[in-house]
């Protein structure tokens, strides 16, 4: 790894917390709208006075505010960053529907919730590649198959980083603005891991200002993703992939 390389959670903490949602187009309600749509097309949604919902990673708060929209009640909003935590804080005009928790993915399941109670999971945005190992994903989704109840859902989406870009393909520009401006090149360091270095313009006063920072991603099979939902006693109904890369994984709990 490169040695500057740090953990997701310090990245976003120096880096793209402050960004996150500009990164994602600029406003979150937006971005919910259309992550209600995507799980309302997969046939999640929330069922009266039963409708618990976790939403692993959740940033500043799109895929709660979906969750919320499409009828469940609470959603535990899970997130390693404070400030993205608080900014999803702002967006909620319900605080009964939605209680965050500053925590890691890997251990809330079995920490606050009792088995068999939940109605749905959701681990969207390319947060489930953040995770330190790939030893992390089967342990993750046992948590998730213990946590659900029967007919219950697992939503995943994350970007496929199997297929290795060569040269300059593997500079990859995020989003630009009149002010701001995104990139990142992506360093392939063995089969499991891809070191993602971000680089940050930023204009204030008509001066530029540049940051950067890295972190390891990892690089998941969507074949071995779905072999190891299975073990974990999941049903795929759904597995595909957009033209950008980013793969949709629904499964259920039988």
């Amino acid at each position: 790894m490169t040695p500057d390389a740090g953990t997701h959670t310090d990245h976003y903490d120096r880096l793209l917390a402050e960004h996150y949602t500009w990164m994602l187009g600029g406003d979150v309600h937006e971005v919910a709208d259309r992550q209600a749509a995507l799980l309302a097309d997969l046939g999640v949604a929330g069922t009266a006075g039963d409708g618990t919902a976790f939403d692993l990673g959740c940033g500043s708060g799109a895929q709660t505010l979906a969750l919320v929209r499409l009828g469940f009640s609470p959603v535990i909003a899970v997130d390693t960053s404070r400030r993205l935590l608080d900014e999803l804080a702002s967006h909620v005009p319900d605080t009964e529907a939605v209680r965050p928790v500053h925590g890691d993915i890997r251990t809330v399941l079995p920490e606050t919730a009792e088995p068999g109670t939940v109605a749905a999971v959701v681990c969207m945005g390319d947060t489930l590649p953040h995770l330190p190992s790939k030893a992390d994903i089967p342990e993750l989704l046992g948590h998730v198959g213990r946590a659900l109840a029967s007919g219950g859902h697992l939503v995943v989406t994350y970007r496929d980083l199997t297929a290795e870009l060569r040269g300059t393909d593997r500079f990859i520009p995020v989003r630009s603005g009149d002010d701001r401006l995104l990139t990142c090149f992506l360093e392939y360091r063995d089969e499991d891991t891809v070191v993602v270095h971000d680089l940050l313009h930023t204009r204030t006063d008509g001066t530029w200002r540049q940051q950067a920072s890295s972190y390891p991603k990892l690089r998941i099979p969507s074949s071995w993703l779905v072999e190891r939902c299975r073990a974990a006693g999941l049903l795929v109904r759904h597995d595909s992939a957009d033209a950008r890369g980013m793969r949709t994984l629904h499964a259920v709990k039988p």
